[in-house]
């Protein structure tokens, strides 16, 4: 079979997901259709805005779906009607097994970590606030339960000590585009092989998960150890932000996000939340450091350095972070 005779369904929705199906369509693949989030109002103003992959979509002439629901029989019957032989879903939702198991040659899934490994929806963060020296991309094949379906391929990227969750999630795109194309390689000329990821691990209890980020994971406790603190703050910059409150010496606070920070010293200066500053610099004692800010933005303002925050802020009237 030629690479035009093979019959894609692609589904995604971010800008995460354009990039390997900008790959695909370049390569000369034939995606007879494209299946993403319905549109959404967004900003001030609530105007419609399309999904990235929509966009993509719509610019190249590629037929689409945008289903509110995924069991639903007339969305089903559409994407039937495309006669799809093979589906590749990257940045999406989790499907029903009569959408995942209908064309003859599979699904599969890119994931953005080294499977089994961080398994759920925010794999890139995870990595990051554990730490990880290492991530990477998987692709395998969809099964009952999320994220444990069968490995087609893996590729590996270091995570460098100066990387937050952004520089992350773009190498990650551009490996895992290359990574999907190489699957299909190998679907396509029946090179392929899989690995079962139960044998890639003795104990789920060493299994770390990638669950989904809420506003309380965001909240940064300068009780605890500062490497810990600096890497939640790179692991949820610049989207969406680890954030504390300024308590002020009336009793009042004020949430304010952390976009970067810098461990300067270990053992701390005074208690947990209390801070020195100077003209450039806002140094916050931890339980056992000290935590520079190096990156802050106040309600309603655009994010600054802190000796930009320093200039028209004033620090004084502050009692602690917390």
């Amino acid at each position: 079979m030629e690479k035009k005779d093979l019959r894609i369904v692609y589904m995604g929705t971010p800008d995460f997901a354009v990039e390997p199906l900008r790959k695909l369509v370049e390569g000369g693949y034939h995606i007879v259709g494209c299946i993403t989030m319905p549109d959404k109002p967004a900003g001030r103003g609530h105007k419609i805005q399309f999904s990235p992959v929509k966009e993509y979509a719509l610019a190249n002439g590629i037929p689409l779906l945008q289903p509110e629901k995924l069991k639903d029989e007339a969305f089903q019957a559409d994407l039937r009607a495309w006669n799809a032989d093979l589906q590749i879903v990257v940045a999406f939702r989790m499907l029903p097994e009569s959408v995942w198991n209908m064309p003859r040659l599979g699904t599969f899934n890119l994931h953005a970590s080294l499977l089994p490994q961080y398994r759920g929806a925010a794999p890139i963060n995870w990595a990051v606030i554990n730490g990880e020296k290492e991530t990477g991309v998987t692709t395998f094949f969809l099964t009952h339960d999320i994220d444990t379906g069968n490995i087609i391929l893996q590729e590996r990227v270091a995570i460098e000590e100066t990387d937050n969750v952004g520089v992350v999630y773009d190498k990650l795109m551009t490996i895992g585009a290359d990574l999907v194309t190489k699957t299909v390689d190998k679907i396509l000329d029946g090179s392929i092989s899989t690995t079962q990821q139960s044998q890639l691990y003795k104990d789920e209890a060493d299994l770390k998960p990638a669950p989904k980020i809420f506003k309380e994971t965001c909240k940064i406790d300068f009780n605890g150890e500062p490497r810990k603190i600096h890497n939640l703050v790179r692991g949820l910059s610049p989207y969406p932000a680890a954030w504390c409150e300024l308590q002020d010496k009336n009793g009042g606070a004020t949430a304010v996000k952390i976009f970067e920070t810098e461990i300067i010293q270990s053992g701390a200066n005074g208690a947990p939340g209390t801070f020195s500053f100077d003209k450039k610099n806002i140094d916050v004692n931890t339980s056992d450091g000290v935590l520079r800010i190096k990156s802050i933005q106040y309600p309603g303002k655009k994010r600054l350095t802190a000796e930009e925050f320093l200039r028209g802020f004033k620090m004084e009237e502050i009692e602690k972070f917390c």
